[in-house]
């Protein structure tokens, strides 16, 4: 199933990095990181050598903090850990409420 998903995500046109827990923001976000937070890879998604890549809309306030997230789609063991990374990015204040997508790819790692 995991190999089904990833494929979906390409053929999506998303970019899979092949690095565990890297994320890449969207090419059209509207402000700038200031701070990101990597997304932990979890230990049973490791250990069943899970891949891919899981999408996460924030919203972020006019001071730069994260207000909300929540996945736009991925596997259902690396969701949790994107979210929760998602939560602590800062970005840049701006003048109002924005939304922005950030991809956390996720590859097993080889001595974990």
């Amino acid at each position: 199933m995991s190999k089904r998903i990833s494929n979906v995500l390409i053929l999506a046109g998303f970019s899979l990095l092949l690095v565990t827990g890297s994320w890449a923001a969207d090419d059209e976000a509207k402000r700038a990181i200031k701070s990101k937070a990597p997304a932990r890879y979890p230990e049973l998604a490791s250990k069943m050598g899970i891949s891919g890549a899981v999408r996460v809309e924030v919203t972020v306030a006019p001071n730069g903090s994260v207000k909300s997230a929540k996945a736009l789609g991925g596997h259902p063991l690396l969701i949790d850990a994107a979210v929760s990374a998602a939560k602590n990015f800062k970005y840049e204040a701006g003048a109002a409420e924005t939304t922005e997508i950030i991809v956390f790819n996720f590859t097993p790692s080889s001595g974990n």
